[in-house]
């Protein structure tokens, strides 16, 4: 579903990427693992199409992300749904007007109102959230239930991919964990393919099927999270270290 190939990005001096490569299959769970600065986010980016690299290439089903532009690339970002790092939910919008976003904006035709409803309360329901919420402000829902309306946005659209952006920052341990089973549930009752931008490692080993662990500009690690746990990198194990220790 995703392949990178050699994928080099720089900003000025700053050497960010140096030859990614990586692969994730229709309906697994790709966790991209790293500390702040190391590129999760700019490799992301070069995903969804945000950015082109300097050489390499992205495919998106089978689709060179980097050769598009204009109406080619904002109709190869709706294979794409994205659960933004802190919900990034609009203050001034009902959880039904935040839901049926997407759907307004993205849509080359005009949905009717009651299809758009229809669709908003399918996808709540995925998140274990039903019709009581919709004329709920986002202040008043809790941090949990904010990441779960994002999700029903992100998913609203039906986008066979979706992103999330550091999904479990800021979260107390009980929320966190309750997240991680939203993302669990959301590829088993829907058959998503994801990618998850993470420095959470216990996160990151609830919900992979694979990991990759990003340093100095490459994947120092890649495989299922106990692969990754057994790799002999220096990194890797400084890295996952603070989270043997707590174990």
């Amino acid at each position: 579903m995703i392949e990178v190939k050699d994928l080099w990005k720089s900003f000025g001096d700053n050497q960010v990427l140096k030859g990614v490569s990586l692969s994730i299959a229709e309906r697994e769970t790709f966790v991209v693992l790293g500390s702040s600065g190391s590129g999760k986010t700019v490799l992301m980016k070069h995903v969804i199409g945000l950015l082109k690299p300097d050489s390499g290439t992205v495919l998106v089903d089978g689709v060179e992300m980097s050769a598009l532009s204009g109406k080619e690339l904002t109709e190869a970002r709706q294979r794409f749904g994205m659960v933004f790092q802190g919900a990034a939910l609009f203050d001034s919008m009902t959880v039904l007007e935040n839901v049926a976003f997407p759907l307004r904006e993205r849509r080359g035709r005009r949905m009717p109102a009651g299809e758009i409803r229809r669709r908003v309360v399918e996808k709540l329901s995925v998140v274990d959230l039903g019709e009581e919420v919709l004329e709920r402000w986002p202040s008043e829902l809790s941090g949990g239930m904010r990441k779960r309306v994002a999700l029903a946005r992100a998913l609203v659209s039906e986008p066979r991919i979706v992103l999330y952006d550091e999904p479990t920052t800021g979260l107390d341990p009980i929320t966190t964990e309750y997240v991680d089973e939203m993302i669990v549930h959301a590829r088993e009752r829907l058959g998503i393919t994801s990618m998850v931008i993470s420095h959470d490692i216990a996160s990151a080993f609830r919900v992979a099927d694979r990991v990759g662990v990003l340093y100095d500009g490459h994947l120092a690690a890649v495989g299922t999270p106990v692969e990754v746990r057994a790799s002999s990198h220096p990194f890797v194990q400084r890295f996952l270290s603070t989270w043997f220790a707590k174990q």
